[in-house]
């Protein structure tokens, strides 16, 4: 009798998915969650960010779904890792944010379509939890680093407790921008 042989898929987590320059000087780590408006206003906040910062900074996103008060956070996280696998993750991630109050599983599969994701596969992956794990790996991660409520941010891996502004996050970027510049030499 031959075995059956179960095919083993090699996903992209998280913590590789960066936008903007992944080499950047300063390094911005946001945890949140799809279905908090909070988190959605922090997402604009970084998108205007990424473009006063163009090629300064580097932004990565960590799953940390409030399970107990937005059901459909996981789910959309799960979508979002989907998405990422063909290169579509800030494509969806914003669509996720920006259509929010709707995120069912059928319309988790139409919003992957507009963000160009071609998996033929995507919603039946999705109903199988295919990225369940690695939205949990994300929120174990978040939880040993003692987070407790979204957004959290850091920036250069230091916890960020400021305000949720372009200007606030601004001073802090200029004055890591100041700090990583390389010295002069003397002649």
């Amino acid at each position: 009798m031959a075995q059956g042989k179960t095919e083993e898929v090699e996903l992209i987590p998280t913590r590789d998915i960066w936008v903007g320059n992944k080499q950047a000087p300063v390094k911005m780590v946001m945890y949140g969650d799809y279905e908090s408006e909070a988190c959605a206003k922090a997402n604009e906040v970084v998108k205007e960010l990424l473009e006063k910062y163009d090629g300064k900074i580097g932004f990565n996103f960590r799953h940390f779904p409030l399970t107990k008060i937005h059901q459909r956070a996981h789910k959309a996280a799960e979508a979002s890792i989907g998405a990422a696998q063909e290169g579509k993750f800030w494509e969806m991630h914003n669509l996720l944010f920006a259509r929010r109050r709707n995120l069912g599983t059928i319309s988790l599969k139409g919003y992957a379509k507009d963000a160009g994701v071609t998996d033929k596969n995507f919603l039946s992956k999705l109903v199988d939890s295919v990225y369940g794990w690695s939205v949990r790996a994300d929120l174990l991660e978040g939880a040993d680093k003692g987070i407790k409520d979204i957004p959290y941010f850091y920036l250069n891996d230091v916890d960020y407790k400021g305000p949720v502004s372009v200007a606030a996050f601004s001073k802090v970027i200029d004055d890591l921008l100041k700090q990583k510049k390389p010295a002069k030499k003397r002649a």
